[in-house]
């Protein structure tokens, strides 16, 4: 890294941090910075749901899970997320921002009690701090491998997480929301120009599968056809015969001679779903995306920001995730890189490839991105701890700056004890991405199924919390137990699948025997203190606000061709 490069990076991120602090100076009261006093029009509210989807670990773990699925990766953004915003967009959210409401766990306890309130803000602490650390490590591997810090690195990463707590404290939903988008608008130029660069370097997608099927033809069908079944493969060549059957038995895989590597085949069909559940369940589940949702000016801005976001990742998620393809085309041997990590292979490329000047727009497009997600999951968990447990459990009663107080202080907080996670490196095992798999089955997918049936089915109230138990006991049976289960519950893949299933069951089962509910019952339960106050609040300016074309039916035309062109490319063009 050149003086140069640095030059660059300041003069991309430091303007952006310094309005983001100004623009804190504008918050009055709670409404504004929870909810930007809903004020937020279309564009802002789609690039900002985007730019907080793309963070540092989207580019680097991504890519480098990328490196390692292929193309079926790519699904999870263009049908998943999709999806799942359309599904938000134009029906989840939609009660919550007609009622006032200012997090989607108000909805759970309208609809199931405060059980699920809670439980559901318990979930989301939990999972977004595990992504606030991938973000921070990511981060770290870029700054170590670019700019050789090794271990010093971190104190960069430290310093970029202070920065972005403060003026996401000062400045709430409109400081955050603005400043993704300019953010985006780094990212955006960092990516497609880095992008070019390796592009040429492989030879276009021609070199890419030339590349990939001389090293190995079975890996390139994987890596470049989505309708390809996917095989994990373990290095068994230090096990004895006996600990190989072991595994076997274990895992349900077949053991490879010529090669000396355990095989765990899983179809390509299966792949795809948990890609759309996971994809689905980060739109619908996290609260960073309907926090924007809830901001927007009007029902039609907040149903149009759903094409803008979609069309923008469509399109952008090749661009981002192919580096990992092309990098394996380049790389084919991970052992090679750097800690012999596949999530390695983005910042290795910049190391390898990008010239003085370019290297600091992608290291300057890396951290906006980091910058972007902490604000973005800063902010919203500050929002659920504040309304969710506090206000709701703790003091009631307060007034408005009280509580506005409460959800600045708790912004730093939130965000440092993501680096609690940093620590025990269990994600490091396999990757990144893959630990993220793990810990969504297990919560993320019985959250998401709550959503489902509480807005698509009549299933009792007290089924919520039930439901949400055993979908997780499962989860955790196969994390912590899984030889005590049958071969095909413990595979990673069907566990997104069976965790749903197993929720929606207990869900069916609890109304069965105790009954069912209106269709769309939500009870009210925001009637005094401040909670009910600041509902009311947010009522009235969707009062005063003029529906801009309600009844057009343009955002959700353009929303479907979006999911459509998603679904086009995903099983049509790289089937």
């Amino acid at each position: 890294m050149s003086h140069w490069d640095w030059a660059i990076i300041a003069l991309l991120n430091i303007p952006i941090i310094v309005y983001g602090f100004y623009l804190g100076l504008k918050v009055r009261s709670s409404t504004d910075w929870f909810l930007a006093g809903r004020s937020l029009p279309w564009w802002l509210v789609g690039f900002s749901m985007y730019a907080t989807a793309i963070d540092s670990s989207d580019l680097v773990a991504d890519s480098g899970q990328a490196y390692k699925l292929g193309l079926s990766f790519f699904v999870n953004n263009w049908v998943g997320v999709v999806a799942g915003w359309v599904i938000a967009g134009f029906f989840i959210v939609l009660p919550m921002y007609r009622r006032g409401m200012y997090t989607n766990a108000e909805y759970l306890e309208a609809r199931f009690g405060s059980g699920a309130r809670v439980l559901s803000v318990l979930v989301q602490m939990q999972y977004r701090t595990a992504v606030m650390a991938f973000i921070a490590y990511a981060a770290f591997k870029t700054l170590d491998i670019v700019c050789g810090w090794g271990t010093d690195a971190w104190w960069a990463v430290g310093a970029l997480a202070v920065v972005a707590s403060v003026y996401t404290a000062i400045g709430g939903l409109r400081s955050v929301a603005i400043t993704d988008t300019l953010q985006f608008i780094v990212m955006l130029i960092a990516a497609l120009v880095f992008w070019g660069l390796v592009w040429n370097a492989v030879g276009g997608w021609e070199g890419t599968r030339q590349k990939l099927e001389a090293h190995d033809p079975e890996v390139a069908a994987e890596i470049l056809h989505i309708g390809h079944d996917k095989i994990d493969r373990e290095d068994v060549s230090e096990l004895s015969e006996d600990e190989i059957e072991e595994k076997k038995r274990n895992t349900g895989g077949q053991y490879n001679k010529e090669k000396k590597v355990l095989e765990r085949r899983s179809s390509a069909w299966l792949v795809i779903f948990s890609m759309i559940i996971l994809g689905v369940a980060y739109s619908v589940v996290n609260h960073t995306q309907s926090m924007r949702l809830l901001g927007s000016r009007s029902e039609w801005d907040l149903k149009m920001s759903v094409f803008v976001a979609g069309f923008t990742l469509v399109v952008m998620s090749f661009f981002n995730l192919s580096m990992g393809i092309m990098g394996r085309a380049l790389h084919p041997v991970a052992d090679n890189l750097p800690d012999g990590k596949h999530d390695a292979i983005y910042p290795f490329l910049v190391t390898e490839l990008a010239p003085v000047g370019l290297k600091g727009i992608v290291v300057a497009g890396i951290l906006a991105a980091v910058l972007s997600t902490f604000d973005s999951i800063g902010s919203t968990l500050s929002a659920l701890f504040t309304r969710d447990i506090y206000a709701r459990f703790l003091v009631r009663h307060g007034d408005d700056s009280h509580y506005l107080k409460v959800g600045r202080l708790a912004t730093p907080l939130v965000i440092a004890a993501s680096f609690l996670y940093i620590y025990p490196r269990d994600f490091l095992k396999e990757g990144m991405v893959d630990f993220f798999l793990d810990i969504c089955s297990v919560f993320v997918v019985p959250l998401l199924t709550l959503y489902l049936m509480g807005r698509f089915t009549r299933v009792h109230r007290r089924s919520g919390v039930i439901g949400l138990c055993a979908g997780a006991a499962y989860g955790l049976a196969r994390l912590f137990a899984g030889s005590y289960l049958p071969v095909f519950l413990t595979d990673k893949y069907g566990a997104y699948s069976y965790s749903l299933l197993i929720t929606a069951a207990a869900m069916v089962a609890v109304s069965l025997v105790l009954g069912w509910e209106e269709k769309g019952e939500l009870r009210t339960v925001e009637e005094d203190g401040w909670l009910g106050r600041s509902q009311a609040e947010a009522r009235q300016l969707l009062d005063s606000q003029a529906e801009e074309a309600s009844g057009s039916r343009l955002p959700a035309v353009l929303a479907l061709l979006v999911l459509a062109l998603g679904c086009i490319l995903s099983f049509v063009i790289f089937w």
